[in-house]
């Protein structure tokens, strides 16, 4: 359904003004927007550097996954149902088990792992909400990275939280059994 046609949408109006059931947005065209309770959401404009991050774990975790046959990897822009939310985590891995037979829409599920890139226009407050919501919703671990400050916040619970700097390993814990990174490969960017 494009949002331009959307009955709810009045001429003019900007798409984040626009209300709309899940089942709607499930079925709709809309790209750049996450669902919030009725609300769509615009979601932070990556920079450069997120998107080199971003694909730096995209890589790593995936080629990992395909090797181990633990699941599938996908990218930003895929959505997954997170309570009565669809959020669009950066990375996300879903073991083969909790795979959905219909592919065609968001993910009826929320991710065994969900990974956040902080975009340097996304306050660090909505980053940590998004967690809670994946964890809430069922979601066993959550990686939120800060290409600011080179650093991992690992999300076990709201309770069980960890930071990790350049000088940790990253791990999949029993999420993604066996995988492992250095932090700072993350952040290994080109020089200009």
């Amino acid at each position: 359904m494009n949002l331009q046609t959307h009955p709810l949408a009045p001429a003019g109006m900007p798409p984040e003004n626009v209300t709309m059931t899940l089942e709607e947005f499930l079925v709709s065209d809309v790209d750049g927007y996450e669902y919030v309770k009725g609300e769509l959401i615009p979601m932070a404009a990556p920079s450069a550097e997120h998107g080199l991050v971003g694909s730096r774990v995209f890589i790593r975790l995936g080629n990992y996954v395909i090797a181990n046959q633990l699941g599938e990897v996908v990218s930003a822009e895929t959505g997954f149902q997170v309570g009565e939310r669809v959020l669009k985590p950066d990375v996300a891995f879903v073991s083969t088990p909790r795979l959905p037979a219909d592919l065609i829409k968001a993910f009826p599920v929320p991710p065994d792992l969900a990974v956040e890139v902080i975009s340097p226009s996304e306050p660090f407050r909505k980053a940590v909400e998004k967690a809670f919501a994946y964890l809430e919703a069922g979601t066993r671990l959550v990686w939120v990275i800060e290409p600011g400050s080179k650093t991992v916040i690992v999300y076990r619970s709201e309770t069980d939280i960890t930071l990790l700097t350049r000088e940790d390993t990253l791990t999949g814990e029993d999420v993604v059994e066996g995988f492992a990174c250095q932090v700072a490969e993350l952040f290994e960017l080109p020089s200009g």
